[in-house]
């Protein structure tokens, strides 16, 4: 007979090693405008998917874009005046 255990110490075991640090939530906090703007532009491509094309749905999709862009442009101009903790020169 065999006999099921469970496997809750194995997987808690590391959990304490499996937690994001407070660098890596600062650059998730850093990227989450760029994050949610390409969410908008999934949202809105996945709408004008479900019906004929329109100039709706291609303005909505070029705004999202836009927004993608302008979040990505905001993005590198701010980190490329921050020097991040640990990086060469």
């Amino acid at each position: 007979m065999k006999h099921i255990v469970t496997v809750q110490d194995a997987v808690t075991a590391f959990a304490d090693f499996m937690e994001p640090t407070s660098a890596e939530l600062d650059a998730i906090e850093l990227e989450s405008p760029v994050i949610l703007a390409e969410v908008d532009l999934l949202d809105a491509q996945i709408k004008a998917m479900d019906r004929p094309a329109n100039e709706v749905d291609a303005r909505r999709i070029r705004r999202a874009l836009n927004r993608v862009l302008a979040a990505r442009r905001d993005l590198v101009n701010r980190t490329a005046t921050t020097s991040l903790p640990g990086g060469a020169a």
